[in-house]
């Protein structure tokens, strides 16, 4: 996987060195009236591509920094959610042990004397 990365790297590397070279004519840009500014047209298409890559970084940094806030809140109740049925586990667990105390032993009737086999 790195060696397509690099591939793909250096392949739009060099497409954006040949686009430079081809596109040196000047270009107007007007930002605002009466603010405005000449510079090639490479120069132009490269801030306004890096502006839009910077863009979607901060997009992809935000994203994954709401995921992680609302993936640490599941966890919280996860583990809320944990320990009451661990609680329940042994409300029950005492109930039975409470309720096969008050089951006769094995091998004695009910009247209490043990049975001859």
């Amino acid at each position: 996987m790195p060696q397509i990365n690099f591939v793909l790297i250096f392949v739009f590397g060099l497409a954006m060195v040949m686009f430079t070279l081809e596109n040196t004519a000047a270009t107007t840009v007007r930002f605002l009236p009466g603010m405005s500014t000449t510079m090639p047209l490479a120069v132009l298409l490269l801030i306004v591509g890096g502006v839009g890559a910077t863009a979607a970084w901060v997009f992809a940094v935000w994203t994954g920094v709401t995921r992680n806030i609302t993936a640490g809140e599941q966890n919280q109740a996860q583990q809320v959610q944990i320990q009451e049925l661990q609680q329940d586990v042994e409300r029950y667990r005492a109930a039975m042990d409470a309720q096969l105390s008050l089951l006769p032993a094995s091998g004695q009737s009910s009247s209490g004397v043990a049975e001859a086999s």
